[in-house]
């Protein structure tokens, strides 16, 4: 991954980055058939979206055909150590625990997790 600061991401921007790390290497058409069934969105609409991530340096293409086949320029782990940290900067003052606080208090994480989550603090 390049060290410069990438534009930050719309979440429609997003979810179509997620799904060209899922694909690994993406037309818009593949892009469009991953998308989830209720998901109303256009072809052309990905079709814009993937060359918008690729303006914003996140995203990379090559010609096979008449296709512009997309795949990642930048690694998913990077983006999530930037994106999330950004998050907890903005609501929480860089601090995770309020937001593990809430993440058990609404049901969004169990007790099996919360056992991970030791293990992994365990092995710090």
């Amino acid at each position: 991954m390049t060290k410069r600061r990438l534009p930050a991401l719309s979440p429609s921007e997003t979810e179509i980055l997620r799904l060209v790390w899922l694909l690994d290497k993406a037309t818009v058409q593949n892009v469009c058939d991953k998308l989830p069934a209720g998901r109303k969105i256009s072809y052309a609409t990905v079709q814009t979206l993937l060359r918008r991530l690729e303006k914003k340096g996140y995203l990379k293409h090559h010609i096979r055909g008449k296709a512009h086949v997309f795949s990642a320029a930048v690694k998913r782990e990077a983006v999530i150590k930037r994106s999330v940290g950004d998050f907890l900067d903005r609501l929480f003052g860089g601090d995770p625990v309020p937001l593990m606080q809430y993440l058990a208090e609404h049901g969004k994480i169990d007790a099996d997790d919360i056992e991970r989550l030791k293990r992994l603090t365990d092995k710090k």
